[in-house]
């Protein structure tokens, strides 16, 4: 343990050096890890619903993005007001001298980081939801935002990894039960009539009618 404390320390430091010595990116990443990352990550997951729509069972596929949005709300909810207070980790510039932070500092813990576990659970999300593009892009902005924490000075690159880590089992272990309970719901929505476009868009819709000719 002692070991691996260690080098979380070298490594957050290593990064802390390279953000110190690269000033013409501050002001990107500073505004990237903290709201446009996880901007960019809810767009993704708003475009991949409106996908789900137009494809072949379309209240399954729009079941299993509601669980990607849902799932991920749950996991990082769980990460900040269970996880965090337990484990009770300081932030790295409280316990590290003359580092580089370019986000406003807080009180918080550290550990596993928010933005990290929302990455993970959205990456998993859309890759169980079988969007391939949307999966590639969630993957290269998720990552990107978890560098990011740890550019910042936000956290260890521990935190990051542990967020990733436990975004993407959360949403994968419980998805066979919440996608189940959400075809019900979103097959309930479809039967309405008046909220149908919801979960099916109007040539799903007619491709449905086709097959049950």
């Amino acid at each position: 343990m002692p070991e691996i404390v260690t080098l979380n320390r070298k490594l957050y430091l290593d990064v802390n050096h390279f953000a110190v010595s690269t000033p013409w990116a501050h002001a990107f990443m500073a505004g990237y890890s903290h709201l446009i990352g996880i901007g960019l990550l809810a767009l993704l997951l708003l475009v991949a619903w409106f996908r789900a729509r137009s494809r072949p069972d379309p209240q399954r596929r729009v079941a299993k993005v509601l669980w990607a949005a849902g799932g991920t709300t749950l996991a990082e909810g769980i990460s900040h007001y269970v996880l965090k207070p337990l484990i009770a980790e300081r932030r790295p510039y409280l316990t590290l001298a003359h580092v580089e932070v370019l986000l406003t500092r807080t009180n918080g813990y550290s550990f596993p980081s928010g933005h990290a576990t929302i990455a993970g659970a959205t990456i998993v999300g859309l890759w169980l939801s079988r969007d391939k593009l949307l999966t590639v892009l969630a993957f290269i902005v998720g990552i990107m935002l978890a560098f990011g924490r740890v550019y910042v000075g936000m956290h260890y690159p521990g935190d990051v990894v542990a967020g990733l880590i436990f975004g993407g089992l959360f949403v994968l272990v419980l998805s066979p039960p919440a996608v189940r309970l959400l075809t019900r719901f979103t097959e309930w929505l479809s039967a309405l009539g008046t909220f149908g476009w919801l979960v099916a868009s109007h040539r799903a819709n007619a491709a449905h009618r086709v097959s049950k000719a």
